[in-house]
């Protein structure tokens, strides 16, 4: 990520607070930790500005809540977690409007041909192939990701916050279903789809 974005704020030496055994020194936010939370939030986005903008807010939503910071967590614990909250805001507004489209379950055809009803697993004739990847074979795994990165960018937005949510943050499915404001019924459709597409992505691009 590029470091010259223009943080005036940070620059003020009044917002260098300490708490309990932790210094909390923004000074150092954009050098220590602005890599790290921009690919946390491209990895959940999937666009570059996006995820950026959601750092810069981090930023600016973590100097103004800068009292608010324990040291019951370090720095970067206490920004992963406002940026999270971000990320979950982004999705709520990308996926705003889009509930009321969700296919339903009468409209998910195909559906038990792959999963067990009830158990949201594959049925054992369904299940994906392997790839044929080694653990000792990091090229082969890189390509691998890369095509799963543009898969993932394939996705409706809602399909891309449902899946991100479960799998790579573990949220509940209770919660998920809240901040999205999708039914479970729905929440499971999506999961599906989204691993009928994700498969036939990957199986299709993957030599």
């Amino acid at each position: 990520m590029d470091n010259s974005t223009d943080y005036k704020m940070l620059n003020d030496p009044q917002q260098t607070r300490s708490a309990g055994e932790f210094l909390i020194d923004p000074h150092q936010w954009v050098d220590k930790y602005a890599d790290y939370l921009y690919t946390y939030a491209f990895t959940r986005t999937n666009n570059e500005d996006k995820a950026r903008d959601l750092v810069q807010e981090t930023f600016l939503a973590a100097l103004e809540h800068v009292d608010s910071f324990e040291s019951r967590s370090s720095e970067k614990t206490w920004l992963t977690a406002i940026l999270k909250n971000k990320v979950i805001d982004n999705y709520r507004k990308a996926s705003s409007g889009l509930a009321k489209k969700t296919v339903s379950l009468d409209a998910d055809t195909g559906q038990t041909e792959f999963f067990v009803p009830d158990y949201n697993n594959w049925r054992p004739e369904q299940v994906p192939k392997a790839f044929g990847l080694e653990d000792d074979c990091p090229m082969l795994n890189k390509e691998l990701n890369s095509i799963l990165q543009r898969c993932l960018e394939k996705l409706p937005s809602q399909w891309l916050a449902v899946f991100t949510m479960k799998h790579m943050d573990d949220e509940k499915t209770d919660d998920i279903c809240e901040k999205l404001n999708v039914t479970t019924a729905n929440f499971w459709v999506i999961i599906h789809r989204t691993k009928l597409n994700l498969r036939a992505c990957l199986q299709r691009n993957w030599n």
